[in-house]
């Protein structure tokens, strides 16, 4: 069992993150390819992956088993962790303390191969070939979907920010998900073995994820800055990958102000509802412009209680922003 003890002062501080975490999704994605159980929600991606992944993923496999302890270095809490690249550069800068740490913790309950002895002691080709085997488990295991998880996630974080703010910190911690209980002040979840973590006014990261199956995870050592990581409700298309001649045909399709409307309505997250009222059309014209944005993959849907909500995903926000109006040079010469 998982036990967080909030205090007054946690209850203030605790943040949803802004969005997913790289390392989080390979690090659960790969122990959860390692499983049989989860059919439904990941046996056509274990299919489709398992044939296709190189022998150097491989090296991953004693630091992320299927269950039990995975380091806790292998997901930082600090750096920037939402690219790849940045993800990579984060985990290459992992202090030889925290790596002699964690490893040794791993050694205490698995024989571990040879080579974790140089990255123990923070050897430089040691971690260049670690991040290579991250690297390359990215490419061929997550990029594919990477834009629709990464879009899932954008749209479950725009949920928890609305529960925020129409029901405090409190209806925020109690509607995580069936596995997560909140019984003031304590979070409680099922887990692998007994953990307990006592915030303490440090607060906690709420950082949604895709692969995280079937209960929460958090970090092992109890003095890193507090995460809680929580698993995501899934669309069922997800494993559709993406095509460049598929996504481009929808592009080609986003002209006009009432589409254009509707995915800047959707920055915020907005239910068809809201999005017909507030547009002044038909709920069967939203659905239909909404049907375009999601296969283009501007926006994502999340379904919560009956309610969908449509959120623009990081490449409808990047669309908008380039389609913003250039700020007018007021720097203009021989005027006051």
């Amino acid at each position: 069992m998982l036990r967080v003890y909030f205090t007054a002062e946690d209850l203030t501080r605790v943040r949803v993150a802004p969005g997913a975490d790289v390392l989080w999704e390979i690090s659960n994605s790969f122990q959860t390819l390692q499983r049989s159980d989860g059919t439904r929600e990941f046996g056509e991606w274990r299919r489709w992956v398992r044939p296709r992944l190189s022998d150097s993923c491989l090296l991953l496999s004693p630091l992320l088993p299927p269950r039990g302890y995975s380091p806790d270095f292998l997901t930082p809490t600090r750096g920037d962790c939402g690219t790849l690249q940045a993800a990579v550069d984060t985990l290459l800068r992992t202090p030889a303390a925290r790596l002699r740490t964690d490893l040794a913790r791993a050694a205490a309950v698995r024989r571990l191969p040879r080579w974790t002895g140089p990255l123990a002691r923070g050897d430089n080709e040691a971690l260049l070939r670690l991040g290579r085997a991250v690297r390359t488990y990215h490419r061929e295991a997550l990029e594919p979907f990477w834009h629709r998880i990464s879009a899932q996630i954008d749209a479950d974080r725009m949920v928890r920010l609305n529960t925020l703010l129409e029901g405090g910190t409190e209806a925020l911690l109690s509607g995580l998900g069936a596995h997560i209980r909140w019984r003031p002040p304590v979070l409680e979840a099922p887990y692998p073995v007994d953990h307990t973590i006592h915030l303490g006014g440090r607060g906690v990261t709420l950082q949604p994820s895709f692969f995280c199956w079937p209960t929460p995870f958090t970090l092992a050592d109890p003095e890193l800055p507090p995460v809680l990581g929580y698993p995501i409700r899934r669309d069922s298309d997800w494993l559709r990958p993406a095509t460049a001649g598929r996504s481009g045909g929808a592009l080609g399709r986003l002209l006009g102000h009432t589409r254009a409307a509707v995915l800047r309505a959707s920055l915020t997250g907005c239910s068809t509802v809201e999005l017909a009222r507030l547009l002044g059309v038909t709920h069967p014209a939203v659905s239909q412009h909404i049907g375009v944005l999601r296969d283009a993959g501007l926006v994502s849907t999340v379904r919560l209680e009956g309610r969908s909500l449509h959120v623009a995903t990081a490449a409808g926000r990047a669309l908008l922003r380039g389609a913003e109006p250039p700020v007018p040079d007021l720097d203009v010469p021989g005027r006051i």
